[in-house]
């Protein structure tokens, strides 16, 4: 997941507060921990650490930090715990000048490009894959001297997702894998200031108009003497994911030339053609199911309402060790309106499912609420496979739907009905066939074996 911006200033003004609001907005890829590194041509100033962007940076650090070129960082983990030794950007100084690296995505090579650095006498101050493209790329500077042919030494020895943003000297530059896992995009504000953005939206909340997407493999490089664009690697069928259309992206962003909400909606209806229910209400299990069941709602003709009422101010950060405290963590977060749901026939529409207990918790809490019936309805396909290009999934004994039948989960959950949404179905909605589907299909774009070589 993560989140990563960047911003370039050809007007010469700091960029530092437009990075914090532009990570403010992509708050939802990441809440672990956020950090920025700003540059003036001479010097890389930065400052990190863990937790949600409002809580990481205060006016006294913002202030601190001045540069024309700079980026940003809002944590997920995958590869790495949370510590802030974990926390991006990444800086590593050489003779040829300071690097700072972003990163959203996941090396699966990352432990044996790792070890080979560590036995050439590279220190690594954290556990993660991010740090290791770090050092990757100072090697090839040193060795290259372009920073443009370093990234694409390095593309060629890295497998995996990967979306970047680079601080190098006064250069930003942004990078997406061949595969075109991760999104990415590029925009502009009438103040002549360039942006880099994991979404849309990230621009929409600085005023910043999206030029375009990043294109699978290649490098955008902005710095005073223009806009220049690089292709590395070959040209292999593209894979974005298809989870971001589904779940991780924010409903107003725009991935691809692709409307995230027009999807989540579009699915809903597809949704509600295959798999029809009868019912006296629809209502999502908030915020991501919310989309799709307009969309699901409008396409029978059954009333839509909110069933479930989300708290707002509760992150994704529980791990609590006993059954009652995590049954205490979905009440906290979720919290259901008993007279509309208090003798209805209740149709859930969730985004998908994957282990299975959250939603086990969610059904038993409508239907303590009163439900005469309770129906779920999932606007993906069933998940079959751990992602292992940096989604936080479990592994495949833990996913529900790898080794339980439809009707053996429907008796989990303790539904009524219960209906996925097609790999067909998703692929129609979403209106793209270039798409990573490992997830709900176990076919992978890349070799995953190196995954499990000897750590």
């Amino acid at each position: 997941m993560c989140g990563i911006f960047g911003v370039y200033s050809f007007s010469g003004e700091d960029v530092v507060k437009r990075i914090y609001y532009g990570l403010y907005a992509l708050q939802h890829r990441g809440q672990e921990g956020a950090g920025i590194a700003v540059s003036n041509g001479d010097s890389i100033y930065s400052y990190k650490g863990l937790g949600l962007v409002s809580e990481v940076f205060n006016k006294k650090i913002i202030n601190s930090l001045k540069g024309q070129v700079g980026i940003g960082h809002v944590r997920y983990s995958t590869t790495g715990g949370t510590f802030l030794e974990n926390c991006q950007p990444f800086i590593v100084n050489s003779s040829l000048g300071n690097l700072a690296v972003a990163h959203n995505g996941d090396i699966l090579n990352s432990h044996i490009l790792r070890k080979e650095l560590e036995k050439q006498g590279h220190i690594f101050t954290s556990s993660t894959d991010s740090e290791v493209i770090a050092h990757l790329l100072v090697k090839e500077l040193l060795r290259t001297g372009d920073i443009i042919q370093s990234i694409e030494e390095v593309s060629k020895k890295i497998v995996g997702a990967y979306s970047l943003v680079i601080l190098y000297n006064n250069s930003l530059i942004a990078v997406r894998d061949p595969h075109g896992f991760k999104p990415l995009c590029i925009g502009r504000d009438e103040r002549d200031n360039y942006y880099i953005s994991s979404e849309s939206c990230g621009l929409d909340v600085i005023n910043g108009e999206l030029i375009r997407d990043v294109c699978p493999g290649e490098v955008i490089m902005i710095n005073r003497d223009g806009i220049e664009t690089y292709r590395i690697g070959e040209d292999p069928k593209g894979s974005t994911c298809m989870f971001e259309y589904v779940y991780f992206a924010r409903p107003d962003s725009i991935i691809d030339g692709i409307s995230v909400y027009n999807v989540r909606r579009k699915l809903g209806e597809i949704l509600a053609k295959e798999e029809p229910c009868e019912g006296d209400i629809v209502s999502p299990v908030p915020d991501s199911g919310i989309t799709s069941a307009i969309g699901y709602s409008e396409e029978l003709g059954i009333p839509y309402y909110e069933a479930l009422i989300k708290n707002k101010y509760v992150g994704r950060t529980f791990i609590l060790p006993s059954q009652e405290e995590r049954d205490l963590a979905v009440r906290l977060k979720l919290n259901p309106v008993k007279p509309i749901i208090k003798d209805k026939k209740v149709i859930l529409i969730d985004d998908s499912i994957v282990r299975g207990t959250t939603s086990k918790r969610i059904v038993n809490m409508v239907r303590k609420a009163g439900a005469r019936e309770v129906h779920l309805r999932v606007g993906s396909p069933r998940i079959i496979s751990p992602c292992y290009y940096g989604i936080d999934m479990p592994t495949k004994e833990e996913l529900i739907a790898s080794s339980k039948s439809l009707e053996e989960i429907r008796r989990y959950l303790n539904v009524d009905s219960l209906g996925y949404l097609s790999v067909q179905g998703l692929i129609k909605g979403i209106g793209r066939e270039d798409l990573c589907l490992a997830c709900v299909t176990g076919k992978y774009p890349t070799d995953v074996s190196c995954k499990f070589c000897c750590k």
